[in-house]
């Protein structure tokens, strides 16, 4: 069991504080004085109340029809996390932009707390598209998505079932099927998973008896000297990315239900992935991010149009705040000719 936890990044110990590398940029509460932030919520389709931020440019005229971007935040993190980072900087650049919090994560609906459900996660997208496609100031035909980590994979199999949105991103994507299947490079063996899935089995009598919840993955509360779980440790464990809501306690950030987070199991959001064309696809990654292999998977499968995009010296977590690494540039020029 231990090899597959370090396979996944995953080994949790006992907490400890460092401080936080804020080189490269690292602006991760950033805000903009040519921005407007409102909290909102919204229903999906199963009547879940939906948390967001909406960011406006302060230019922005009334009675105008504009281009509108959803921004999924990375797998067990909140909108706060780099999901805002991006709205904003994406709201600089003229559009109206919505982060979210998932269901069962952040402000949104959903219990029990940090409970995985793909497909629920990809309906909050298409529920974020009906807010967004009824506010006056929207343009319904010109919605776009990112999505960050593990969003870069609910975000495409949102667009794979839902033709509202026309224009897809992601950005150190996660295909959060594969990672939990086989690990990252396939480091993960088939007896490996199917002791995880006995475990996980075996752990739902417990609670179903009313026995404690048991988490799995997420952020490593110390360094622990595997690169992966110190990549995610000096985001979500320091001040540079730090987040807790109010719905969580700080131990569990991050931290899916063991028992729920089988699901993704049996999630595949690649397959069919051509099915998105026409519309575009522009896919991010760090030339150093152990996620690289996610993008240029999504990439090989994918039909035209469609890009990759690799950042020289950046790894998986750079892209979540750096802004001296993250191309807003080319995120705003894809989505202004794709959503013209």
């Amino acid at each position: 069991m231990k090899r597959l936890l370090l396979a996944l990044g995953l080994l949790v110990t006992s907490f400890s504080s460092i401080g936080a590398d804020m080189s490269n940029g690292a602006d991760n509460f950033y805000n903009s004085d040519t921005v407007t932030m409102e909290k909102v919520t919204f229903n999906n389709q199963y009547g879940m109340q939906v948390a967001g931020n909406l960011f406006l440019p302060k230019h922005i005229a009334a009675g105008s029809k504009n281009p509108a971007i959803i921004v999924g935040h990375p797998m067990g993190a909140v909108k706060e996390q780099s999901a805002n980072l991006y709205a904003t900087k994406m709201a600089e650049q003229g559009f109206v932009t919505l982060s979210l919090d998932l269901s069962f994560w952040g402000e949104s609906a959903g219990l029990p707390r940090n409970a995985v459900l793909p497909d629920l996660y990809v309906e909050d997208f298409s529920a974020a598209v009906d807010f967004l496609g009824t506010r006056p100031l929207v343009d319904r035909e010109r919605i776009g998505i990112i999505g960050i980590c593990g969003s870069g994979s609910f975000a495409i199999a949102a667009a794979k079932i839902d033709p509202r949105l026309k224009a897809i991103a992601t950005v150190s994507m996660y295909d959060m099927g594969a990672a939990n299947r086989n690990g990252l490079k396939q480091g993960v063996t088939q007896a490996q998973r199917q002791q995880l899935l006995r475990q996980a089995a075996n752990q739902r009598y417990v609670e179903f008896q009313g026995g404690n919840t048991v988490y799995t993955g997420g952020t490593p509360h110390t360094l622990t000297g595997d690169a992966v779980g110190d990549e995610f440790y000096d985001f979500y464990r320091t001040p540079r990315g730090a987040f807790t809501p109010a719905s969580a306690s700080s131990q569990n950030t991050t931290r899916p239900t063991l028992t729920s987070n089988v699901k993704f199991m049996n999630f595949y959001p690649f397959n069919d992935i051509e099915t998105i064309s026409p519309r575009p696809l522009l896919l991010i990654a760090g030339a150093d991010a152990h996620s690289r292999e996610f993008s240029e998977d999504a990439y090989q499968r994918a039909a035209e149009p469609k890009e990759l995009v690799i950042i020289p010296g950046a790894g998986h977590v750079d892209l979540y705040d750096r802004v001296n690494l993250i191309p807003f540039a080319k995120l705003a020029t894809f989505f202004k000719s794709s959503l013209k």
